[in-house]
Parts: C-alpha cells; structure tokens; sequence
C-alpha cells in the first residue's frame, strides 16, 4: 500500500489490491481538492501499453451499483466494464462520487418520486430547479494523469465524457459503445438519454 500526497498537494493517494469475482485488481483511493472521496480500479500496465488502455468514467449510483435497481443500467454498465478490462489485461474504471448526475442522493430520490409520476429524468431534474447534468471530468482527467495515462480507448455512450476528457488533457483515441442492462424497466430513462441528452444508444 502507498500513501502519498501529489506534487501540487491537491491529491491525496492510498493504492492496494483489490481481487473482485472479475479478477484482481489495484484500487487507488484519492481525496481531490474539494474533499470528496473518488477510486480508480485498474489492472496492468497503463503508462506503457503499446495502445491506449480501455477506460470507463463511471460515476456514482448507490441505487444501481449497491442496490441493482432497475430503473437504470448503471450497475451492468460498471460490471460490463470490470469485466471487459480483466479479458483485455489493460485497463482502468475511474469512479467519481456524482452521484445523480451530480446533484446528489437526496436530490435524485426527489427526482425518482416525480419519475413515479411520469416524468421522464430530465424534466424531473428540471422540475425541481437542478440541472440535466451537473457533472464535470477535471477530477478524471486528473486522477488518469497521475497513472501516467494521456491516451484512453474509453468505454462510453455519452460524449459530454469524451469532451470532459479531452478538455482536460486526455486524448480520447478511440471510443466504445458500452451497452449492458437494458430492460423494460429503464428502457424509458435510456430512451430520454438518447433523445433528449445527446447519447449515442443503439435503441431498437
């Protein structure tokens, strides 16, 4: 295990094992400048790879990821991709603490009662005055920066991730649908991202 605070003393850093049913991973833990706490899982070597390795920016949802609730597809999404990078060899999910698209837990179940009647996620988002989406990818870019990754494949329908990235420093080379957990279910809320939100869904 390492602890370290970077040179511009805005990261601090914990790095361990992590096994996981998918396989072994590192898991490197970073308190950012604004105190919230964000990990990144990743496996092999990132710096030297003769191409750019897999990565998924995947952001917080307690009730997709800990609770495998239906109404979205986050909890497949994340496991699609811990799995997609142990089969490559090469690879890393950076896991931000934004949860709802950055407006929070309490915020997000407001919004899930207006989704229970019948909005659709971003009118409801709206309806109580947030915005569609409050995320940003600074602490990303930064947290990939300091694995030594300027390059990224990066496994994502959504290219406000591919902007953020490349905003800030990384060079997305390549980019990969990511599709899992489509069901009755969230098949609405997908609808209403790819619509209405810009996402690049393959929708039948």
């Amino acid at each position: 295990m390492t602890i370290q605070i970077d040179s511009n003393d805005d990261l601090i850093m914990s790095d361990a094992e992590l096994p996981t049913e998918y396989g072994n991973f590192r898991i490197r833990a970073y308190t950012g400048p604004d105190g919230k706490e964000h990990a990144t899982l990743y496996t092999g070597d990132l710096s030297s790879s003769e191409k750019p390795p897999l990565v998924r920016i995947h952001s917080e949802c307690l009730t997709g990821d800990a609770f495998a609730s239906l109404k979205c597809d986050c909890g497949p999404q994340l496991q699609l991709a811990m799995r997609t990078i142990q089969e490559t060899g090469v690879g890393a999910i950076v896991y931000l603490r934004q949860e709802g698209r950055g407006i929070g837990l309490f915020a997000k179940v407001q919004a899930y009662h207006l989704q229970d009647l019948g909005y659709d996620t971003l009118d409801a988002n709206l309806a109580l005055g947030l915005p569609a989406d409050a995320r940003t990818y600074e602490m990303a870019a930064s947290m990939l920066q300091e694995l030594g990754v300027r390059r990224v494949r990066l496994m994502t329908n959504n290219p406000l991730k591919v902007r953020g990235l490349e905003e800030n420093g990384i060079e997305v080379e390549f980019r990969l649908p990511h599709m899992s957990g489509v069901s009755v279910q969230n098949i609405d809320y997908l609808k209403t991202k790819n619509d209405r939100m810009g996402h690049m869904l393959e929708l039948e």
